[in-house]
């Protein structure tokens, strides 16, 4: 069995730094919307419209890697019973 080498909290937190630290480069007209991957340890990242594809992309290049993720321009990746809420800067 393999344990996680990161608690949630610390792969949140260091998922959103890393965000945070692309913002500029990511959000885009073309990419709002879209789902963003991130391997927290190295900051590599995959954007696409699937999550399970994105995040399968980077653990192809590390099977163990932490990954946080989000959707591009919103407060969450996914909505049930609400709605998305577009986040401007």
């Amino acid at each position: 069995m393999v344990y996680p080498k990161l608690s949630g909290e610390e792969i949140t937190r260091r998922g959103k730094k890393h965000y945070e630290n692309l913002r500029t480069q990511i959000e885009t007209a073309e990419n709002i919307g879209k789902i963003i991957s991130i391997n927290v340890e190295t900051g590599d990242y995959e954007i696409g419209d699937d999550l399970l594809i994105t995040s399968r992309r980077l653990q192809a290049k590390q099977s163990d890697a932490p990954i946080w993720a989000g959707r591009i321009g919103f407060n969450a990746v996914y909505a049930i019973g609400g709605t998305l809420i577009r986040i401007e800067y």
